[in-house]
């Protein structure tokens, strides 16, 4: 089974970053495990200090619901079946797009959370990730090379 590690973190903020400059944007961007338990966390340049906390709750959420966090924005709004959700354990629910999990064989194997656009945009930037780490699922599992990874990862 796949294991999220410091170095696949670190490959996975690498292509989220690269995202995030193609887009313009400074963002924060956050690794968890499956314990949703912090492994890798990168601030770009500019980056607005007030996404650390965001970026590294989005990817807490992400697992602890086990969805992304765009999921929740219409089931949490006045009247719907999730309302107030965002106030529940300590205010760490995040009901803002950018936060997504991981998944291999239908298990959650970590997430992301990304902040410093607009949900849309840290949407985008976390979907790079998302792509690269199912890449490198594709290489675990024999089915593509690590140098076909890299044209991956530079197309995106």
């Amino acid at each position: 089974m796949f294991k999220l590690t410091l170095e696949t973190a670190k490959q996975l903020l690498a292509a989220a970053e690269q995202k995030a400059r193609q887009m313009g944007l400074s963002s924060d961007i956050a690794i968890v495990d499956e314990g949703a338990n912090l492994i890798a966390f990168h601030r770009m340049d500019n980056a607005r200090i007030g996404g650390i906390d965001i970026s590294q709750n989005k990817a807490w959420t992400s697992v602890a619901m086990q969805m992304p966090t765009a999921n929740l924005a219409q089931s949490a709004l006045p009247g719907a079946p999730s309302f107030g959700i965002n106030t529940t354990n300590h205010g760490r629910v995040v009901i803002l797009g950018g936060g997504i999990p991981f998944v291999s064989k239908d298990r959650i194997i970590g997430g992301i959370g990304v902040s410093g656009g607009t949900s849309a945009q840290d949407i985008e930037v976390a979907n790079a990730a998302v792509y690269a780490f199912n890449s490198l699922l594709r290489v675990d599992e024999g089915l593509i090379t690590s140098a076909r990874i890299g044209s991956i990862q530079s197309n995106r």
